[in-house]
């Protein structure tokens, strides 16, 4: 059905139900999982949409199997053009694994009910709307963020296509085709959404940090996104030999190599914060081979992944090359030899200043706090901004962080965020709305 939205629907039952079956599409037990570019997404793209067309939107898949959805009443909005740009609000819908159901969701829902207020007031927007939902956001199962975002302007490489899967069966370009990409097109670094047809990005995402939290903050404004160099494995060689029979001053310990690294890296990044530099490093994957290891053995082989954050490419690249060189030394003090994978980096990202600006009077019309934060997770936002797009975020408090089963949202802060984005969204297409 396409036309106006159903008489008598009550958007926060819309909420309700949306989050319940994100629920239960991504239940694994202990929290939420749905996979980038696998059924647990795919199941939870299938539900925004049939919501979406139940209501009278419009709602397509890209030829990246992102899922685009508009206001009926301006179709031109799925092919926005430099002489007609859409304003996008956008989000994602996958999931670590044993994750939350707010993580990315919230987003979306929010941007979904923006979308039927608007079509309930009779809203003619100057400029599209445009929500979508983004594939692949998060990094934990093929080591790459922003994979949807990235495949919409030409940015995903062939080795980003050849990445492996965390099981390491399937790789991420066998995943995408069997979601509906077209390879061909992604492969040739075709851009399936020019920038200049945007004229804006709306991002709604839970914060997933403390700070909202402890400041009693239902909602803020981000100013700026850090970006991050990884390396999802990095293996150091030593030599296994018996426990009891090889002397420290002969001992090649893998693990004993791999601990004294992160030490000398934790002590860097404590002296360095201290000197005022954004900066968190993270160890997220540590072992042994589970086949070798033993109480009696000492182990020749330890694995481990990298990631270091900053809001400063030059900060991140300072730190990386830090970790270089201790590492060398390492090598040659315990006769060891660190081998690393691929690296991968996501570049910092600003917030558009006149945007934040606007969010933050808005906020303040609201009751809301006019306040702003800098978000130490990625999301799109980041692609779109680094792409000359002008972008906003907005964060909603979630008590126990994210990236967690115990991840929570009060549904009064959802409700105060989506107010906040309804009028940014209405207010950058040309909607007038009252606040």
């Amino acid at each position: 059905m396409e036309g106006r939205i159903l008489p008598g629907v009550d958007l926060d039952a819309v909420a309700a139900g949306l989050f319940a079956g994100l629920a239960e599409i991504g239940a694994d037990g202990v929290g939420i999982t749905r996979e980038t570019y696998g059924a647990g997404e795919g199941a939870a793209f299938d539900l925004v949409e049939e919501t979406a067309r139940r209501h009278g939107l419009i709602a397509v898949r890209d030829a990246a199997a992102n899922l685009a959805i508009t206001l009926p009443a301006t179709p031109d909005g799925l092919s926005p053009t430099p002489d007609r740009p859409c304003v996008v609000v956008a989000s994602h819908l996958d999931s670590v694994p044993q994750g939350g159901n707010f993580d990315g969701a919230a987003g979306v829902v929010a941007g979904l009910l923006s979308l039927l207020r608007m079509q309930a007031d009779g809203l003619a927007p100057r400029r599209p709307p445009r929500l979508m939902a983004i594939r692949g956001e998060e990094s934990a199962w093929y080591g790459k963020a922003y994979i949807g975002s990235s495949a919409l302007f030409g940015r995903l490489s062939a080795d980003d296509l050849a990445l492996k899967h965390r099981s390491g069966g399937h790789v991420l370009a066998e995943a995408m085709a069997a979601a509906g990409a077209d390879l061909a097109r992604i492969r040739a670094g075709e851009r399936l959404l020019d920038p200049a047809a945007v004229a804006g990005y709306f991002e709604l995402h839970i914060e997933q940090g403390p700070v909202l939290v402890a400041r009693t903050l239902p909602t803020a404004v981000v100013t700026g996104i850090r970006g991050n160099v990884r390396h999802a494995r990095v293996l150091c060689r030593g030599e296994a030999g018996h426990s009891g029979a090889v002397p420290r001053w002969l001992r090649r310990d893998a693990v004993l190599a791999m601990a004294e690294l992160m030490a000398r890296l934790d002590e860097h990044w404590r002296v360095l914060q201290e000197q005022g530099l954004d900066l968190v490093v993270t160890f997220g994957i540590v072992g042994t081979n589970p086949a070798e290891h033993a109480i009696s053995r000492i182990p020749g082989e330890a694995a481990f992944s990298f990631e270091v954050r900053s809001q400063s490419r030059d900060t991140l690249e300072a730190f990386y090359h830090l970790m270089r060189t201790e590492a060398r030394a390492i090598e040659r003090a315990r006769k060891v030899e660190f081998v690393f994978d691929r690296r991968l980096d996501s570049q910092p990202a600003r917030m558009d200043e006149g945007m934040v600006k606007r969010l933050l009077a808005l906020s303040g019309r609201l009751g809301l706090p006019v306040e702003t934060v800098p978000s130490g997770a990625g999301h799109d936002a980041a692609i779109f901004a680094n792409e000359g797009v002008p972008s906003a975020m907005i964060f909603i408090r979630n008590d126990k962080g994210s990236h967690n089963p115990e991840e929570r949202m009060d549904m009064a802060d959802f409700r105060a965020g989506a107010e906040l984005l309804h009028l940014a969204l209405c207010e950058a297409t040309g909607g007038e709305v009252a606040a």
